[in-house]
């Protein structure tokens, strides 16, 4: 009995954007603003949606509001996210070599700086920078596994 089979992928659309700065470590510190900031920004334009629909109407100062969220929450994970970056991206650069000692020290980092911009004490600093380098650790572990 014949057999029939379906082939096919489906995949999302990618769109990549670059800005050359000059500088490798400035061209992955705006890259990783640009596409984070724009991953929270959506996130926030979904839930805010969702909130509007599930009311059943929207006003023009729900709709500013709205902007306003996206903006400061793309803003905010957007220099998360080249903090991070740019910091693996120096420490790679200093230690001559590519693993995932520079995920956990570009984190740490990036913890700590978060942390301490955000005026908090010290042992909360310490705390975010420990807490920031273990997660980026264990992205880049997961990362390897797939």
């Amino acid at each position: 009995m014949p057999k029939s089979m379906f082939y096919g992928s489906i995949s999302s659309p990618k769109i990549d954007v670059t800005v050359d700065m000059g500088n490798p470590f400035l061209n992955r510190t705006v890259d990783g603003f640009l596409k984070i900031g724009t991953v929270a920004a959506s996130r926030v334009a979904v839930e805010e949606t969702y909130q509007c629909v599930q009311k059943g109407s929207i006003s023009k100062a729900k709709f500013e509001d709205a902007l306003k969220k996206m903006c400061k929450e793309g803003a905010y994970w957007g220099t998360v996210a080249g903090v991070y970056v740019g910091m693996e991206y120096g420490v790679e650069r200093i230690r001559g070599r590519r693993d995932w000692k520079n995920a956990m020290l570009g984190g740490a980092i990036t913890g700590l700086l978060i942390s301490a911009a955000s005026n908090n004490r010290r042992d909360k600093v310490v705390k975010d920078a420990i807490a920031a380098g273990a997660v980026a650790t264990a992205v880049e572990f997961v990362s390897y596994l797939t």
